[in-house]
């Protein structure tokens, strides 16, 4: 008969540090992702949006918005890829034909695309509003601090990356990045798979935790809501620039006269 799993089997080679890093902050930014997402629907409903600012600016905005949004897209696709390699252990892929060389390959050309349409497209709607005075008005000190962290984020992304595997020899993370995160939700921990990884690969795992932490109480929560209303409600109905067009004559009766 088996021993039970422990909640924490950390080594003492972690230390207090490690601990509170990787066993502790993770599960506290989950736990603030997912009930801060209910505390912002259940009291915040009409602020779920992105208050945009087509408005004020649409040059700009025409090209850096569609350069990130499909960045985006892209680091998504990469993100599923990702979970998949951090949930599915390696010794399933290569059973399904999957070489480590292919699934490396894969992940970091398509990372790094995608990386750097959406760090363009940041770049361009941030210094949108930044240099557009009606747009920059509009700007809160949450919105620089959402756009300054997802910035990070990616950025640290994409220098792990091209460290790791491009400018360096290659770095597999599935042996130690991978069974941490699977770690995180069968909770037998073991920070010493992360305070072995490259410097890179934390800092880019503790800005992820910190995003997703902030990620309910920023314009970011529209990234969750599926606008499938769209599909069903009613046309809207505008008035037409043609003044004959819904005229009606006038009704019998009697007419005013002048006094």
């Amino acid at each position: 008969m088996t021993a039970p799993a422990q909640f924490v089997t950390a080594a003492p080679e972690a230390g207090i540090g490690g601990i509170l890093l990787w066993i502790v902050l993770p599960h506290v930014c989950l736990a603030v992702f997912v009930l801060g997402h209910v505390w912002r629907y259940r009291y915040d409903k009409f602020g779920w949006t992105t208050r945009s600012s087509q408005l004020y600016e649409r040059r700009l905005l025409r090209i850096g918005s569609p350069l990130f949004h499909f960045g985006i897209l892209g680091i998504l696709g990469v993100l599923i890829g990702h979970i998949g390699g951090l949930v599915i252990p390696k010794s399933w892929t290569e059973a399904a034909g999957i070489s480590e060389h292919t699934y490396h390959i894969v992940a970091v050309a398509l990372g790094m695309v995608a990386g750097a349409a959406t760090l363009g497209g940041l770049a361009i709607l941030i210094y949108r509003r930044r240099t557009v005075g009606p747009v920059f008005s509009v700007t809160t000190r949450n919105d620089k601090a959402m756009y300054v962290s997802l910035t990070v984020t990616i950025a640290l992304g994409l220098s792990a990356t091209v460290a790791a595997n491009v400018v360096g020899g290659g770095y597999d993370y599935r042996e130690t990045v991978s069974p941490w995160f699977r770690s995180l939700f069968y909770l037998q921990l073991d920070p010493d798979l992360m305070t072995g990884a490259p410097v890179l690969f934390q800092l880019h795992a503790l800005s992820a935790l910190l995003l997703f932490a902030a990620w309910p109480f920023t314009r970011l929560v529209h990234m969750l809501t599926a606008p499938l209303g769209y599909l069903t409600r009613p046309y809207i109905v505008y008035r037409s620039r043609d003044t004959g067009l819904g005229a009606r004559a006038p009704r019998r009766g009697w007419e005013r006269t002048g006094s």
